[in-house]
């Protein structure tokens, strides 16, 4: 047929087959549309537009014998030619299967949309099926997830300096933050953390007394359960538990509710008019975090210290007053100072890796779930290591 069959939506009906072309199908060669000249292998276009049984067939199940090395394909198209889907997938079919053979293979008779198509295509197919059949070797993956939590870091640390450095407009009051989200932040960061940061605490007091109580009476020690209740829930247990409380539960906030920002559009929108993200969601959620854990950490030091003595007591046959005097002589400045240092820097970490992840999840609703899972596992993962390098530095202070 030589003019073209359109249908009432606009599209190219295709041209009905001669009988040969039905007989061959499946049976052996169609007459494909390719001739060679020289070094070139020319493909002619039919008029009809490309017979849909000719996706998935092979070149030589088309009529095309290799003959000589194949420099460059070029296209010939009748008048008036319009490029449809299916001519297009016919011929990244065919150049696909000629780079297996041959190496840059030149495009030519091709319109420059098309043409950047196929290049495209070109170059996903060249790591396409046939690159996935070796697996990556296993120092090669350990490899690939090194340079990516290089990256991870590197942007992490680039949040923390853009922090830092809009500190002191925050100081100054010259923040672009709005102070009603402001006083929610600092709710959230306090006083409806309090219960859950309370119970933690007393049961853990609690069960270092009983701990201490089992192992030192014996002795005659009992008396020394203060000091052990005391020292460890003012300088490691009470920082570290309240921080891993507030990184399951304030921590996840942020991140969930910045990421579900960030599907909405929102954080787009604060760019667009000249806002800074970083600015406006970031910095007033890690000041609040960073000021009020040491606060959160006396409370839960003070309801640790309550725990131990409603244990010890009892089991020691102590008075509440001999048990008092103990911990007041137990606890020094030093411990104190120690303690509220970690509750600052846990503090921080946990409000950066929460507006971290949640600035860099997807735009979906899987995307924030996974930005709360990441920022809480991470959070978790900082603090421990946090209090490892506090301990190292404590020990060289020998304090």
């Amino acid at each position: 047929m030589s003019s073209r069959i359109l249908t009432d939506a606009g599209q190219r009906a295709p041209e009905p087959v001669t009988s040969n072309v039905t007989a061959s199908r499946g049976r052996g060669p169609l007459p494909g549309p390719f001739r060679k000249e020289g070094d070139d292998l020319v493909v002619r276009m039919p008029s009809a537009g490309v017979d849909p049984s000719w996706l998935g067939r092979g070149l030589e199940d088309l009529g095309w014998r290799a003959e000589g090395p194949v420099r460059a394909v070029r296209v010939e198209t009748p008048a008036g030619w319009r490029w449809s889907t299916a001519d297009a997938a016919f011929l990244a079919q065919v150049v696909q299967q000629l780079d297996r053979l041959h190496h840059d293979i030149a495009l030519r008779g091709l319109p420059e949309e098309l043409h950047k198509l196929l290049a495209l295509a070109r170059t996903k197919l060249s790591a396409g099926p046939g690159a996935s059949v070796a697996p990556a070797r296993f120092v090669a993956r350990v490899g690939l997830l090194a340079l990516q939590g290089a990256r991870s870091m590197q942007s992490f640390v680039d949040l923390l300096g853009q922090v830092v450095l809009l500190l002191p407009r925050f100081a100054a009051a010259r923040a672009r933050i709005r102070a009603k989200e402001m006083l929610d932040i600092l709710a959230e960061c306090s006083s409806s953390a309090l219960l859950i940061v309370g119970v933690v605490n007393v049961l853990m007091g609690a069960i270092l007394a009983f701990v201490g109580a089992v192992q030192l009476k014996p002795f005659g020690a009992g008396i020394y359960v203060a000091n052990l209740v005391g020292i460890a829930s003012v300088r490691e247990l009470t920082p570290i538990l309240t921080a891993i409380v507030l990184a399951g539960r304030t921590g996840a906030s942020f991140a969930a509710r910045i990421a579900t920002m960030q599907g909405n559009e929102e954080v787009d929108a604060l760019i667009t008019l000249g806002i800074s993200p970083v600015e406006f969601l970031v910095l007033p959620r890690v000041v609040a975090l960073s000021l009020l854990m040491p606060l959160l950490c006396v409370y839960g030091a003070a309801m640790a210290l309550l725990g131990g003595l409603a244990v010890a007591v009892p089991f020691l046959d102590m008075s509440a007053t001999s048990y008092v005097t103990q911990t007041q002589q137990a606890i020094g400045a030093a411990q104190f100072a120690i303690g509220g240092l970690k509750a600052f820097a846990f503090g921080a970490l946990v409000a950066l890796v929460g507006c971290y992840f949640g600035l860099r999840a997807e735009r979906s609703a899987a995307g924030v779930g996974a930005a709360t899972t990441n920022a809480v596992v991470s959070a978790i993962i900082g603090i421990i290591a946090v209090d490892a390098v506090f301990a190292v530095c404590t020990n060289a202070l020998q304090v």
